[in-house]
């Protein structure tokens, strides 16, 4: 497996398997990696030839208040998971390489930034964008693994190559979850014990909401309300509990009807870290073994 710490070494090793007509598929991530990242590149090896995981904890898509400077960082182990993997190339940089001094650009994807996390975090996704944009640039055309555990992002993602023409493949991978339930998450780490026990309502309580669904429930609020009223009761904070269409995200009103799909995602404050996830009805089953 080859480390490359630069752009111009990741972006000529990217070309390489191009020119020996092999498929480059590639994983970027935020590094600090677990089962669920390690199956994104499984994935990605099952779709191409040769696999380039980018490690980049990416300083714009924090706010001023959010967890940048205590992101856990763990570049040895993650090397260690990505070799095991069957990664090839692992694309590691500093700041600098991907914001050089004066950089002034960036990547906005509208209408679909506006709910979910980018009403309560503004700027993140532009970040977010931003970054992939760069990278899908520096890596050039390949099949990008992101996991749906993150729906908003995948779709934005998704439409942000669409609209900006660029030569790479997007494939959602299905959230990778623990035994019990909890959907896997590098902040998984800020838990206490009792913290991850409490988190444990999040995915009970969208199994619960697949399982009405699956019943034939399709008022908006029978299947978004009890999954809020559930979260409150474990004694947490919900930032939002939103049921929105696939497409556009757009929020579905509790006394409205929801039609054959709906995406069901929720963001919860649970000690220390702001977790996410969410289910699509009509799509998914129930998460969790013993949700």
């Amino acid at each position: 497996m080859e480390l490359c710490r630069t752009v111009a070494d990741f972006r000529a090793a990217c070309d390489a398997v191009r020119s020996r007509g092999r498929r480059l598929g590639l994983v970027p991530t935020m590094g600090a990696l677990h089962a669920g990242h390690v199956a994104l590149v499984e994935e990605a090896v099952r779709r191409s030839d040769d696999v380039a995981v980018t490690i980049f904890v990416n300083p714009t898509q924090f706010g001023p208040s959010e967890d940048f400077s205590k992101y856990p960082r763990t570049l040895d182990a993650d090397l260690a998971k990505c070799e095991a993997a069957g990664a090839a190339l692992v694309f590691a940089p500093e700041a600098s390489e991907m914001y050089p001094a004066g950089e002034k650009t960036r990547v906005r994807v509208d209408g679909l930034t506006e709910h979910l996390c980018g009403r309560s975090r503004p700027g993140h996704f532009e970040g977010v964008t931003s970054i992939v944009a760069k990278l899908f640039a520096v890596s050039g055309p390949c099949i990008a693994v992101f996991g749906r555990k993150d729906y908003q992002q995948l779709r934005v993602i998704e439409r942000m190559v669409q609209d900006l023409l660029l030569p790479v493949t997007v494939v959602g991978h299905p959230t990778v979850r623990e035994p019990d339930g909890l959907a896997l998450s590098s902040r998984n780490a800020y838990l206490s014990p009792s913290d991850r026990q409490r988190a444990l309502v999040l995915s009970r309580s969208l199994a619960a909401a697949v399982r009405r669904f699956q019943a034939g429930e399709r008022g908006a609020g029978a299947l978004r309300a009890p999954v809020e009223a559930a979260i409150v009761a474990a004694g947490l904070v919900p930032d939002y509990v939103t049921l929105a269409d696939t497409a556009g995200l757009a929020p579905i009103a509790d006394d409205a009807t929801v039609g054959e799909r709906a995406v069901l995602a929720l963001a919860v404050r649970v000690g220390p870290a702001r977790l996410i996830d969410n289910v699509v009805l009509g799509e998914d089953g129930p998460p969790g073994a013993s949700a």
